[in-house]
């Protein structure tokens, strides 16, 4: 079942009870990049709390050890009310790096089963349906949130919900520099009429400013190391705590 968080009668009325999010950060990291958009994870879980009570979120995630803007990214989903999980990134023959927290996510997702009425899971991968399965039998509801054409069909099949990210993505995007907007295709970008472009020096993903002051193009986009996960997580100061409750 499609998910619409303005009409959807268990979202209004506080059916949702106690809910756990359980956030496949990889998963979630590279869709939002395939659909251009830049995530603001405070925005995002209280998109997905609704008017329910936060048990705990989680976050999983492989690590660079070297990768100090990534470290500082995670410190800051720890500050800020997530659990994060993480695993170290492993090389392979072909050159990829990977780590696969799959089992962990299942694990929680079934261990804390009973202690929460409601599972978020924001991942688009069909392992997990044989877990969504699991948890339901044990009598909790579960939702899957995700881009909808990066998200397996039998995985939206299992679930009692499906939140498409893709048709909130307003409500759970970064919000851009004064001056900037998004174009047609969900891309930042930057209009100055012909003239250079003006405008405050905004921290950017490698550190040295997003190219909104004094660009010289008439239209400036933000890109990405796409080796770089922590690249993309770029914190505001105003984001707001969430409370972790037991």
């Amino acid at each position: 079942m499609n998910f619409d968080p303005t009409n959807n009668i268990s979202w209004q009325f506080g059916h949702r009870g106690r809910v756990a999010v359980f956030i496949d950060g990889n998963n979630l990291f590279h869709a939002a990049r395939f659909h251009n958009i830049d995530i603001d994870y405070n925005k995002l879980l209280r998109v997905l709390l609704g008017d329910g009570r936060l048990l705990r979120a989680f976050f999983y995630t492989g690590v660079d050890v070297g990768a100090e803007r990534q470290q500082g990214f995670l410190l800051w989903m720890r500050r800020n009310g997530f659990r994060v999980i993480q695993k170290e990134l492993k090389t392979f023959y072909d050159g990829t790096r990977k780590a696969n927290l799959d089992v962990e996510i299942a694990v929680d997702m079934l261990s804390l089963a009973g202690r929460y009425d409601t599972a978020v899971l924001v991942s688009g991968d069909e392992d997990f349906v044989y877990a969504v399965n699991a948890v339901a039998y044990k009598g909790c509801r579960v939702e899957i949130a995700g881009f909808r054409s990066n998200t397996a069909p039998k995985l939206i099949d299992v679930a009692d919900y499906f939140i498409d990210l893709g048709e909130i993505a307003d409500k759970v995007r970064k919000e851009l520099p004064h001056g900037a907007r998004y174009d047609e295709t969900g891309q930042p970008a930057f209009l100055n009429h012909g003239a250079e472009a003006q405008g405050n020096h905004h921290p950017s993903p490698d550190g040295h400013g997003n190219g909104f002051a004094n660009a010289p193009a008439a239209r400036v986009v933000i890109e990405a190391d796409l080796e770089e996960e922590a690249d993309h997580f770029d914190p505001s100061p105003d984001l707001i705590r969430v409370t972790d409750e037991h």
